[in-house]
């Protein structure tokens, strides 16, 4: 289930999770957005 946050990022993490955003974008030549690459990210990081 998901749960609606409002966070503040650094503008120089958020350019490379935009950019990681467009990568999955191309692979996948599907939508991809924000908020899956922001939890990809996080559940990576916390394992």
């Amino acid at each position: 289930m998901s749960e609606r946050l409002t966070i503040m990022l650094n503008s120089d993490l958020a350019k490379k999770l935009r950019a990681l955003q467009s990568k999955k974008i191309k692979e996948t030549s599907s939508t991809v957005s924000f908020s899956r690459i922001v939890n990809e990210v996080l559940e990576k990081g916390l394992k």
